[in-house]
């Protein structure tokens, strides 16, 4: 499977996820735009929680971080963290510094394009953003490369049966989101299997999947 598009295309989708959640960005932690993404954290945080167990300061980076509601979270539930956010859009990013304050670097970037060095992080974690990336395998690639050995990398992401799927990947091209795709789990399985040794999937929830890639040591 390759979803590789023509960058112009790329970044077409790139501007139409900046502009909405820029407009998104003063009401998403209490409107329905953040519901699905609300509805994962628990999950995320607990297997974020599960892949640095017994690591008193482990480096954390929250990829997609929006306003940081979520990275507020895992600082509490991972005590000691150095935390590392990313997000496309300048306004939640903003909103996550002043959020976050002085307890987490917040980075305007790619999440194609990580600026940290090989082997920074000992977990990260992608909450509803990876149906946004107009190169999913190069996401990957940049999420196992920033990891360290060992390191994991958990997805909270949409997820439809087949007949759903294929009509909203149908109708993506035309969403003013930014959305590129919604991936089954053998796609899932597909694209992160390239660089990362062990992959896990399950349901989470009705409308929504939690994948969980390791690392080799």
């Amino acid at each position: 499977m390759d979803n590789r598009m023509d960058e112009k295309d790329a970044e077409l989708l790139r501007s139409r996820s900046r502009a909405a959640f820029d407009a998104q960005a003063p009401t998403y932690d209490e409107s329905m735009q953040g519901d699905h993404a609300h509805r994962l954290y628990p999950h995320v945080l607990a297997e974020v929680a599960r892949a640095v167990a017994g690591d008193p300061a482990p480096r954390l980076l929250d990829l997609g971080c929006g306003t940081g509601a979520l990275a507020e979270l895992a600082l509490e539930v991972v005590p000691g963290a150095r935390l590392s956010c990313v997000d496309l859009s300048p306004r939640m990013a903003e909103a996550a510094r002043a959020r976050l304050g002085g307890r987490a670097d917040v980075l305007l970037c790619d999440a194609e394009r990580l600026p940290f060095r090989d082997g920074s992080f000992d977990a990260a974690w992608c909450n509803d953003s990876f149906h946004h990336y107009p190169d999913p395998e190069r996401a990957a690639f940049q999420a196992w490369r920033v990891l360290a050995p060992g390191g994991a990398l958990v997805v909270g992401d949409a997820w439809q049966p087949a007949p759903a799927r294929a009509i909203m990947n149908a109708w993506m091209p035309h969403s003013k989101g930014g959305d590129v795709r919604i991936y089954s789990e053998a796609e899932m399985r597909h694209i992160l299997g390239t660089w990362f040794s062990d992959v896990s999937w399950r349901r989470g929830g009705s409308t929504a999947c939690v994948v969980v890639a390791r690392k080799g040591a």
